[in-house]
């Protein structure tokens, strides 16, 4: 199954594709659209329908992922965020796609562990899951690949959900224990990931 996964907003708009098969994900396409400041509201709005658009007939995604509108302090980012939010729903329901949200905290605990992963550490997982040669850059097209990759391990191609990872507490349906391949997965990039900063740790003391 692949899966669009979008960390929306009006300024910047991260978007990643990735691809479920046997198990395993491997990234297939991500990016950033910048939208200029000088563009009016409706000018910045039609341009992110339009590559949302584009995305979804070129890669024929089975699920849409997208942030979840969060409590903000800041209002007038919560606005950017929530319009941003409408028209990428739009999209999805115009090609008759099924949607997958969940808070930034939700898709960092799935992903690295726990809800107070940093940018940094949410890319390296993302790198490490995906089999990817370097970080995904810039942050919101890490961000973005981190909600395809969570939407597209708790949902099956056939659009029924499946029994969420151990580490994902926003699924509905019970968490049934037992290793999932993508646990599995998380659990050797985190032990990888350990091992590293060990490595270094050993390397400046031995210096």
């Amino acid at each position: 199954m692949k899966v669009l996964g979008i960390d929306p907003g009006t300024a910047a708009l991260g978007y990643g594709i990735v691809e479920r098969s046997g198990g395993r994900l491997r990234e297939i396409d991500h990016g950033c659209l910048s939208t200029s400041p000088d563009n009016t509201l409706p000018e910045r709005l039609l341009a992110i329908h339009a590559l949302v658009d584009e995305l979804i007939a070129l890669h024929e995604p089975d699920v849409v992922g997208v942030e979840r509108l969060f409590f903000s302090k800041n209002v007038q980012t919560a606005m950017a965020v929530g319009q941003a939010r409408g028209v990428i729903l739009l999209a999805a329901a115009q090609h008759g796609i099924d949607v997958r949200e969940a808070t930034p905290s939700e898709v960092k605990s799935a992903i690295a562990g726990y809800g107070s992963a940093d940018k940094e550490q949410v890319a390296r997982m993302v790198q490490l899951v995906c089999g990817m040669s370097q970080r995904p850059r810039p942050a919101d097209a890490a961000d973005a690949l981190a909600i395809a990759t969570w939407a597209a391990n708790t949902q099956h191609a056939s659009r029924t959900t499946i029994a969420a990872p151990v580490l994902d507490r926003a699924a509905v349906p019970p968490i049934q224990r037992g290793e999932t391949s993508y646990e599995r997965a998380v659990r050797e990039a985190l032990a990888a990931e350990r091992a590293e900063r060990e490595a270094r740790a050993d390397k400046r003391t031995a210096s």
